[in-house]
């Protein structure tokens, strides 16, 4: 199997700025100390009317080519991960990422959909592709839309949430680089903890059912299962890998509340230099999270070739994963 890593990497944000205090001026019973406090978020980046899932895929998209010093066409396979795609049946995300890219060679493209985990889903996956001798480069592609998902009266989720795409793109690199392991879990029992009801088979949207599908959350439940899962998974793949944790560089969490981060670094002895936090200005981007954060990494000179980083994913399903990797760009 050959060794694979990130070789390039690029985000997009949208332009929109909405801050806590725009949220308290909505009427919600809130204020920008209750968000602060109890998540961690001060502002988030809200997409523009008319503004698609695809259209933040593309951007990044674009960022990751230019990084990895290649093209469209030099690409073997597109991994889409998303929950909002542009169109709920089809065609996938992914095939139109590839018809925005300019790609004019009729690679696969298709969606992956594990929620606030699907970063990890998706680069474990695309990885199988280029270890096997299957694909030589891949794009994947974390981009999530949920602004237009949200019930914005609800003081429990329209906080948390904001906008925004990660990607990177996959190659062989150097044996002793690139990804060292990716433990994927979930536990479907507990679904409906975090989930939108309205919109699928179970309760299509119809004359006689037209709620669009809305985010409902059980906030302390999340918090108490993210906590309670991802400490151990990262532990034991640490441990089998033989790593401790002062050897880490950067501990990558997707930023879903800083109470949750706070204490799973607290349990695994994570310091705060080794941890990358971008919530408070972007707010939970779901999937897309994690590869936000780890370009706002390389960005600012926090991450060298050869360096030990921890990827950290959970959410609905509830899914979980660990992807630990030899930082290969």
């Amino acid at each position: 199997m050959k060794p694979v890593g990130v070789i390039g990497i690029g985000r997009y944000l949208p332009d929109h700025v909405m801050t806590n205090h725009d949220i308290q001026a909505m009427g919600l019973d809130t204020s920008d100390e209750w968000i602060r406090e109890r998540t961690g978020i001060e502002e988030r980046r809200i997409a523009a009317v008319g503004q698609a899932t695809s259209d933040l895929a593309y951007h990044a998209s674009v960022q990751a080519l230019e990084s990895a010093g290649i093209t469209a066409d030099d690409l073997d396979l597109i991994i889409v991960a998303t929950s909002t795609p542009d169109y709920f049946l089809f065609p996938s995300t992914a095939c139109i990422v590839q018809h925005r890219l300019g790609c004019t060679r009729p690679i696969p493209a298709f969606d992956m959909s594990a929620a606030c985990t699907g970063f990890n889903y998706a680069l474990s996956a695309g990885a199988q592709y280029v270890a096997s001798g299957a694909a030589k480069k891949v794009l994947v592609v974390a981009a999530d839309l949920l602004s237009k998902f949200l019930d914005w009266t609800d003081r429990s989720t329209c906080i948390l949430f904001g906008d925004g795409a990660g990607a990177v793109v996959l190659g062989e690199v150097d044996p002793g680089l690139g990804i060292i392991a990716s433990d994927l879990f979930s536990r479907g029992e507990l679904a409906e903890i975090l989930y939108a009801k309205e919109g699928g088979s179970r309760n299509p949207i119809s004359m006689d059912n037209p709620t669009r599908p809305l985010v409902s959350m059980e906030g302390r439940a999340v918090f108490k299962v993210a906590v309670n899962t991802v400490v151990p998974a990262v532990e034991s793949v640490l441990a089998a890998n033989q790593i401790a944790v002062s050897d880490v560089k950067l501990l990558v969490f997707h930023q879903a509340n800083l109470r949750i981060i706070d204490a799973a670094c607290e349990r695994l002895g994570f310091t705060p230099d080794q941890v990358v936090i971008t919530l408070p200005k972007y707010g939970n981007t779901s999937a897309s999270s994690i590869p936000i954060a780890l370009c706002e990494a390389v960005s600012e000179g926090r991450l060298s070739r050869g360096d030990l980083v921890v990827l950290v994913g959970f959410g609905a399903g509830f899914t979980w994963g660990v992807t630990l990797l030899r930082w290969s760009c």
